[in-house]
């Protein structure tokens, strides 16, 4: 899974951050518990002399050596015990003033070894949904809050269902490459049809889905990632170039990448020729696209090269949304 690292650099941020609060919290409870029964210090401070002392008797060599730490082990022991006394006295567990990781998997340092922890990756995975909640309003859109109710049942002119027939289609189709992601029977998905019919919304909803799994997902539009390839190009300035180089790193190597808006871009040679790389380095890789469009399959083979289009059309599952347009609907009620 690959998260941009901006965004595992503030999952990090938080999760140090959650640990210093533990610490300090701990730390609190100790100084009050001291406070009450200062002989728990005192026990305390023998129980890190003691360890101290079993880890240097241990490391010595001599006949005498395996007497001695047991010794030192009986005595850590009464010392506990001791502790254990006190403290349920005053009606805490034994180990409540204990420094205990959030994480016993990791010892809440987010890895173990090379791989990353879940409890990480679940710190990744919310800050990706905020990243996405810049260029999406994922506060509402879910697939529990998709209403079937705003499409048409009658027949549409020109087709065999209803709007709202197609629709149910369409959101089980999208319903399940989120929630199976990476192993639905569809890689790819290519969502046609006009404005204000729930392509968007519906983006949104594979976007927070997948995202919530644990996965990298990228949102943009065409115009912006298109954008971001030219910059990597034509920009002089070092930094802008590093900028748009990670931008487009990102683009090309998370599991997830959601175009919107494809053929709202003015299609350049250049434009043609970014799109050809995007599409060929994602589906030579086995990652996976939702592309959203007012173009159907006729116009991208008219606006596209033939090596695009046969991308599009061939390695993408297409979902023709058709129906009046949902914002009129919701603005009028």
């Amino acid at each position: 899974m690959a998260y941009d690292p901006n965004i595992i650099r503030r999952a990090s941020a938080r999760l140090e951050e959650q640990k210093r609060g533990r610490e300090e919290r701990l730390e609190a409870l100790r100084r009050r518990a001291y406070a009450r029964e200062p002989r728990l210090e005192q026990l305390d401070r023998k129980l890190q002399s003691t360890m101290a002392e079993l880890v240097a008797t241990a490391l010595r060599r001599g006949e005498n050596a395996g007497e001695a730490v047991w010794a030192i082990r009986d005595r850590n022991l009464d010392i506990q015990r001791e502790r254990a006394v006190l403290l349920g006295a005053m009606g805490m567990p034994e180990d409540a003033l204990d420094d205990k990781p959030a994480c016993p998997l990791c010892g809440d340092t987010g890895w173990r070894g090379a791989q990353m922890c879940q409890c990480l990756k679940k710190l990744c995975a919310q800050e990706q949904i905020k990243e996405l909640s810049k260029l999406l309003d994922l506060g509402e859109q879910s697939f529990d809050s998709f209403r079937l109710d705003y499409y048409s049942e009658a027949v549409w002119p020109g087709r065999s269902s209803s709007p709202r027939a197609n629709m149910d289609l369409i959101y089980e189709v999208c319903l399940n490459y989120a929630q199976k992601f990476g192993r639905f029977q569809f890689k790819n998905l290519f969502l046609t049809g006009a404005p204000g019919l729930g392509k968007t919304f519906l983006s949104a909803c594979i976007a927070r889905s997948v995202s919530e799994q644990g996965f990298s997902v990228v949102y943009d539009t065409a115009g912006n990632i298109f954008a971001q390839f030219e910059n990597r190009k034509f920009q002089r300035d070092a930094e802008g170039v590093q900028a748009a180089r990670d931008e487009t790193r990102r683009y090309l190597n998370c599991d997830l990448l959601i175009l919107d808006d494809l053929g709202s871009e003015l299609t350049t040679q250049f434009v043609q020729s970014a799109l050809y790389e995007l599409l060929n380095t994602r589906l030579m890789s086995g990652k996976q696209m939702v592309i959203s469009s007012n173009l159907n399959p006729e116009d991208v083979g008219r606006r596209y090269s033939p090596q695009i289009a046969s991308r599009l059309i061939g390695e993408f599952y297409v979902l023709h949304f058709f129906g009046d347009d949902i914002r009129m609907l919701r603005k009028k009620q």
